[in-house]
């Protein structure tokens, strides 16, 4: 059984039940979910999984003091911890009073400044620009399963709305890194007998035209360990996902360096396809870094127009 049908299972027979008689003044201002941290929280947990921090388990979103108090929470984490330790053929792990890192009772509050450093509604261009990806991954990630107030809902939206000019900026950065990397270095590092350096621009090009496939399909991209499980979910993200590890696998004689070149050309050929039909680009050419250039130019805000171009990758 996969983490997330696990977690809304137990909740349902064993969280909610506990919620709606021990705690009814809650249930219309808590939330109920799995999100954070664990394959489990993407959907991808397989039967390696179960080898740590896999259990019955689900997340509680508390709202501030002035809601909740602390005797309250204190009593709802006691009763958590009380919850049935086996269901459906699996065993919770050792939790201490409070819960478990992953799973238990949290505050909404402290639960998103953890993940991003802030509340959702308090993200600024700057915060936005500096964010990794995979941090934005996983506050949005999982599954709420119940949220009568709305509130936990509407934050994880705002973070999965990156704004146009941000998306902008992190595009024009890895465009210019895959144009340096993979049209230009990778040859160049391979004609001074530099066979490592030229591995690392493969290796760098894999890496930025991953991140591309996401913003052009408006993900985020997780945690280095899933990303070409999540690449395959994309549209057209399976031929994409061979032809990267094709990159990173293989070696780098002279036949297999000119088709490692041309590999990475039809890959930003196709990239630069997609930014063309999304309008993110006015430059006609194949030179990803003109392109690069071109989508930092349609950045409205000048403020983040004007930053270095490599400032957020």
């Amino acid at each position: 059984m996969k983490g997330l049908e696990l977690a809304e299972r137990y909740y349902e027979a064993c969280g909610a039940p506990m919620i709606r008689e021990q705690f009814p003044e809650l249930e219309s201002v808590l939330a109920a979910g799995l999100t954070g941290s664990g394959s489990e929280c993407y959907g991808y947990d397989d039967e390696i999984s179960g080898d740590h921090d896999f259990e019955p388990g689900f997340c509680l979103f508390l709202p501030g003091e002035e809601s909740v108090d602390r005797r309250t929470a204190f009593r709802l984490e006691r009763a958590y911890a009380k919850l049935p330790a086996e269901f459906a053929g699996y065993t919770r792990q050792k939790l201490d009073p409070v819960g478990g890192h992953r799973h238990g009772v949290f505050r909404a509050d402290e639960y998103f400044r953890e993940k991003i450093g802030c509340l959702p509604e308090e993200m600024t261009p700057e915060i936005w620009l500096r964010l990794p990806e995979d941090a934005l991954a996983e506050a949005v990630n999982g599954k709420i399963f119940r949220d009568d107030a709305g509130t936990m809902t509407r934050r994880r939206e705002i973070l999965r709305q990156m704004p146009e000019d941000i998306r902008r900026k992190r595009m024009a950065g890895h465009l210019l890194m895959m144009a340096q990397s993979g049209q230009y270095n990778y040859r160049r590092c391979l004609r001074h007998g530099e066979t490592g350096a030229a591995q690392l621009a493969a290796g760098t090009f894999v890496n930025h035209a991953m991140s591309m496939a996401f913003l052009l399909a408006k993900r985020y991209r997780p945690y280095y360990k899933w990303s070409f499980r999540a690449l395959r979910e994309l549209t057209g993200g399976e031929d994409l996902e061979r032809s990267l590890e094709w990159l990173l696998t293989t070696g780098n004689d002279e036949s297999l360096a000119e088709e490692k070149y041309f590999c990475m050309e039809g890959i930003a050929s196709e990239v630069i396809e997609k930014l063309q039909e999304q309008g993110l680009t006015e430059a006609v050419c194949g030179d990803l870094e003109k392109h690069a250039y071109s989508v930092n130019d349609g950045i409205a805000d000048s403020g983040i127009r004007n930053l270095h171009i490599l400032c957020c990758v």
